[in-house]
C-alpha cells in the first residue's frame, strides 16, 4: 500500500511540474488556451500510464485555470483510474464529436488566442472553425511549433525511471537470445524468440517492430527479418526495445555466428570506437549535429565514410523518435535531462552490416546510458 501511495504521489508531482511548465510557456507566447490530441502529449499531461492505443481518441484543452480531457467510453474508466482526482483534470465522455466539444469550452473560456499542435489533422482543424464559426465566435488558431515536442524532451525521474525499467527488460532479453541463436535459424523465428523474451521479462509491448538482419540483409539499416536462414560465419544487426509504461527502449547488438572474419572483425572495432567516443564526448550545450560529425569523422578517417549515411541518433521517451536529433540536419542543442540514442553504423553492400546503439540520459557529467549489456562482439 504504501508503495502505492509513494508513486500516485510521484505521478500527481510530476503532472503538476509539467503542466506549469506548459503554462509558463502559454504565458509567456500570449495563448489563452492550448488544444492537444497527440496521444504521447496527452499521455505526458495526464500521467495515465497504460490506457492511450494507435487511436487518436482524446482531446484535451488546457488554459491558465483548467485543463479538460474529452473521451469516450472505451477509455473513460481507465483515466479515472490512472488520473490522480486531484491533479487538476475535469474528465468527460460527452457524446458529442471532439471539434463540437472544443468550440464549447473554447467560448466558455472567452479565449481569444487558442494555439493547436502541429500534429493536427487537417480535417479535425477545419472541423473546429466551422463549429466556432457557428457559434458566432472568433478566435485566433496559432500554431504550437513543436513547443510540445520540446517540452517532453527533459525527462524527469518518474520518466527516467520508467526508461530505465524498459531497459532492463531489454537487456534481459539480449541474454536469452543470444543463447538461442544458433544456424539454421531463420530471422523470423530469432524474432519471435527475442519478443516473446521481452513480453516473458515483463514488457508491455514492443518499442517498435524488431529488425533482425543477418548476413548481407545486414547492410539495410532499417531491414525486415524474414526466411533468410542464418548460417556461421553471419553477422546479425538486432534492433529492438521493451516498451514499459508507454516509455521505450531502444538498443541495438550486433553479434556474430562463430568466429568473425578479420574485415568483419575491424569494421565492428570501428563501429564501436565512434559510439564510445561520442558518448565520451557527449555534454549539455553540444549540438546534434556537432555529436553526429564526430561519428562521421571516426568512421570516415577509417576508410569507411561512404557506408555510414544514417543520423548518430534520436531522442526517445513516449514516442521512439522525438527529439532531440542528433544527425547532420539537426539544428538541436542537447540539453541535461535529454535522453537520445548514439548509434553509428557501417553498411557493406552485399556483405553484412554493424550497428551499436544504446540510448541515455544526458546529465551534467555527461553521457549516462541505460544498457548494461556488454559492448564486447558477441559470438554465437
Amino acid at each position: 500500500m504504501r508503495c502505492k501511495v509513494v508513486k500516485e504521489i510521484q505521478v500527481r508531482n510530476a503532472i503538476s511540474e509539467r503542466m506549469s511548465r506548459l503554462r509558463a510557456l502559454m504565458k509567456e507566447r500570449g495563448y489563452d488556451a492550448v488544444i492537444l490530441r497527440n496521444n504521447p502529449d496527452i499521455r505526458w499531461l495526464t500521467g495515465a500510464s497504460r490506457v492511450f492505443d494507435d487511436e487518436v481518441a482524446h482531446t484535451a484543452v488546457v488554459s491558465a485555470e483548467h485543463a479538460w480531457l474529452h473521451t469516450d467510453s472505451r477509455y473513460y474508466g481507465s483515466f479515472l483510474d490512472r488520473v490522480p482526482a486531484d491533479a487538476g483534470w475535469i474528465i468527460d465522455m460527452d457524446m458529442v464529436s471532439h471539434a463540437v466539444w472544443t468550440a464549447s469550452k473554447i467560448r466558455d473560456l472567452h479565449a481569444r488566442m487558442v494555439a493547436v499542435e502541429d500534429t493536427l489533422t487537417l480535417g479535425f482543424f477545419e472541423e473546429l472553425q466551422t463549429r466556432i464559426a457557428k457559434q458566432s465566435y472568433a478566435c485566433l488558431l496559432p500554431r504550437l511549433h513543436g513547443d510540445m515536442t520540446l517540452l517532453r524532451m527533459i525527462k524527469g525521474e518518474e520518466e527516467l525511471e520508467l526508461l530505465r525499467r524498459a531497459q532492463v527488460i531489454t537487456d534481459a532479453a539480449f541474454d536469452q537470445i543470444c543463447d538461442f541463436i544458433r544456424p539454421g535459424q531463420t530471422e523470423l523465428e530469432i524474432r519471435a524468440e527475442l519478443e516473446a523474451a521481452m513480453l516473458a521479462h515483463g514488457a508491455h509491448g514492443l518499442s517498435f517492430e524488431t529488425i533482425i538482419a543477418s548476413g548481407p540483409n545486414g547492410a539495410n539499416p532499417h531491414a525486415r527479418p524474414g526466411e533468410r536462414v542464418v548460417r556461421e560465419g553471419d553477422m546479425i544487426v538486432m534492433d529492438y526495445g521493451a516498451l514499459f509504461g508507454d516509455y521505450h527502449a531502444d538498443m541495438t547488438r550486433t553479434v556474430c555466428i562463430g568466429a568473425p572474419s578479420k574485415k568483419q572483425r575491424e569494421v565492428y572495432d570501428i563501429v564501436r570506437r565512434a559510439h564510445e567516443k561520442c558518448a565520451e564526448a557527449a555534454k549539455p550545450g553540444m549540438g546534434g549535429r556537432e555529436l553526429h560529425e564526430l561519428a562521421v569523422k571516426v568512421i570516415s578517417d577509417a576508410g569507411f565514410g561512404e557506408y555510414f549515411k544514417h543520423g548518430l541518433g534520436h531522442g526517445v521517451g513516449l514516442e521512439i523518435h522525438e527529439r532531440p536529433s542528433v544527425g547532420r540536419l539537426s539544428s538541436d542543442v542537447l540539453q541535461e535531462g535529454s535522453v537520445f540514442t548514439i548509434e553509428p553504423g557501417i553498411y557493406l553492400p552485399g556483405e553484412f552490416g554493424v550497428r551499436l546503439e544504446d540510448c541515455g540520459v544526458l546529465t551534467s557529467e555527461g553521457y549516462e546510458p541505460f544498457a548494461a549489456s556488454t559492448h564486447e562482439l558477441v559470438c554465437v
